[in-house]
């Protein structure tokens, strides 16, 4: 750490400071066209002159800090998008397939209640960066990559999340199928045939869900903040209301296992391994988690919403899930795969749409926070002059379209070693930033040289790549691939992010222990946009 550069002047005359770095050709070309575009990047009243210095090809309004006053997400926010997104669909059913492969009743909440805490710890220490600085992720990585090396971790983020988006919009497309056809019997003809693997209803139920999601990306954070508050409740009471007609079902009582319950290691191991991929169904979120909290209120906010939405949260899924795989075993001996499964035997039509309905706002909202936020940014991030969020957001719903997502999906080798190799690289992602972010530099941010390209900014390291950052990145990144793919490490598999994490943050260390980094707090209020998020 270089001590001698941490300046003690006011942020404000610490940026006036900064707009006199030597005075390059280049950069006063920057310049000009920072100042003479101002007006289009920032689209609000920021005094031009904060923003010499800055590169338009960094900088714009969607990547902008946000000013601290004005911030919107408190610790509802933040409680009501972890009751969404805990109760997604593809949780569900990875957690109702504990059950089927022979976890019990106390082993299941066991498994859940190490991985709450888990992520509880390493949500907090990424929402907190979000919160200090107002930046997003994209924005964020470029303190450990380097201003341009930052790419390289939001495309393998945003490119995670473009094709789970996809997939998420078909999964609620299905639940709507099951909807129409139940409102409208005579549409079952529409859901014969087949167009480039989606029938007739299909489609339009996909394409129907698609729409609705681009609309409420166009109005920006703000609609996402709302609807996710408004989507939280209906969520909780509709799963505990499944909850408890499956009871009633069941004669209010469950089966506490299957009839091939692990034993002794084997037990132990599965009960460690599911809370260690439920982690890792996290892995996206806990890289990412700073483009909500950039918002947040206050610290504070963030660890209330978290506890409440993280432990507490989790343990009430599990305890759905438990109810509900074990009441459906307990009827008839049938271990179901989703709560989708359980509403389409609902005798009452009219619950069987209400049900149906609350699944589907469910998994909107998991997509949106999920996996369209951060797309958006890593686009806004690579053409910050010609994407804003809503341009962006366009721009990666049609890709997700174009993918044909339910191909993908219905592909057990694209969903093991495409999105599995993806996902084995998220944990040393995860592992770099963490080391670089509170080991390394101890939480000192500067801020405004974040969206500077000049060769004497903090971040610019050599040509806009930290290379030490990405000497660690690919031999962890390597290790934990293999780790998650190749057959002879079945058993330790399920650890492979905490292996990537690990070792990206190791082989961090060991490389930049010994080099001379800048290292400042600088505040970024003097450049930042007021919170519409």
């Amino acid at each position: 750490m270089d001590e001698s550069r941490t300046g003690a002047q006011p942020p404000a005359a610490r940026a006036q400071g900064q707009r006199h770095h030597h005075g390059h050709p280049e950069d006063e070309h920057i310049d000009d066209a920072l100042l003479h575009h101002s007006a289009t990047l920032v689209g609000v009243d920021v005094d031009p002159a904060l923003l010499a210095g800055l590169s338009p090809r960094l900088y714009n309004s969607d990547l902008a800090p946000t000013k601290r006053a004005g911030r919107r997400w408190g610790s509802y926010n933040i409680f009501a998008l972890w009751a969404n997104d805990v109760h997604s669909l593809g949780n569900y059913a990875f957690a109702i397939g504990l059950f089927a492969i022979g976890l019990g009743v106390w082993q299941i909440l066991l498994a859940f209640l190490v991985a709450a805490f888990l992520l509880f710890a390493l949500l907090s220490l990424s929402g907190f960066m979000g919160e200090k600085t107002g930046v997003p992720f994209p924005v964020m990585s470029r303190m450990a990559f380097g201003i341009h090396g930052a790419q390289i971790s939001a495309i393998i983020r945003g490119g995670v999340a473009i094709v789970w988006f996809g997939i998420q919009t078909y999964l609620a497309s299905v639940v709507a199928r099951v909807l129409l056809i139940a409102l409208w019997p005579s549409l079952k003809t529409l859901d014969t045939n087949s167009i480039l693997g989606l029938s007739t209803l299909g489609w339009l139920a996909f394409v129907a869900l698609w729409a609705i999601q681009v609309v409420i990306v166009s109005y920006g954070m703000d609609l996402i903040r709302k609807y996710e508050a408004f989507s939280g409740p209906i969520i909780l009471v509709t799963m505990l209301a499944l909850a408890i007609w499956i009871l009633s079902e069941a004669d209010w009582s469950i089966a506490w296992s299957t009839s091939h319950s692990l034993t002794g290691g084997a037990m132990w191991r599965q009960i460690f391994a599911g809370g260690a991929l439920w982690v890792s169904i996290y892995a996206t979120f806990v890289l990412n988690f700073c483009d909500f909290t950039r918002a947040a209120k206050s610290r504070s906010a963030i660890t209330r919403g978290n506890l409440g939405g993280i432990p507490v949260n989790m343990l009430f899924f599990a305890a759905i899930v438990v109810v509900l795989a074990g009441g459906q075993y307990r009827i008839n001996g049938r271990i179901i795969t989703s709560p989708a499964d359980i509403v389409q035997s609902v005798p009452n039509t009219a619950l069987l749409v209400l049900a149906s309905l609350a699944l589907i706002i469910l998994t909107v909202a998991v997509n949106l926070m999920a996996n369209f936020v951060a797309p958006i940014y890593m686009l806004a991030n690579l053409f910050p002059r010609f994407l804003n969020f809503r341009r962006a957001g366009w721009v990666s719903a049609v890709i997700g379209l174009l993918l044909l997502p339910w191909n993908l999906y219905n592909s057990p080798v694209v969903i093991e070693y495409f999105l599995g190799g993806l996902g084995a690289l998220l944990g040393p992602l995860f592992g770099v930033i963490m080391a670089d972010y509170w080991v390394i530099r101890r939480a000192q941010v500067n801020v405004p040289d974040l969206y500077r390209e000049e060769a004497t900014a903090d971040y610019h390291y050599r040509n806009g790549f930290h290379h030490q950052a990405i000497m660690a990145l690919v031999p962890a990144a390597a290790i934990a691939i293999v780790l998650a793919l190749v057959p002879v490490f079945h058993e330790v598999s399920p650890f492979s992010w905490f292996f990537g994490a690990a070792l990206g943050a190791i082989f961090y260390l060991l490389l930049v222990r010994a080099r001379t980094l800048p290292i400042r707090d600088v505040s970024g209020e003097p450049i930042a946009v007021p919170s519409v998020h």
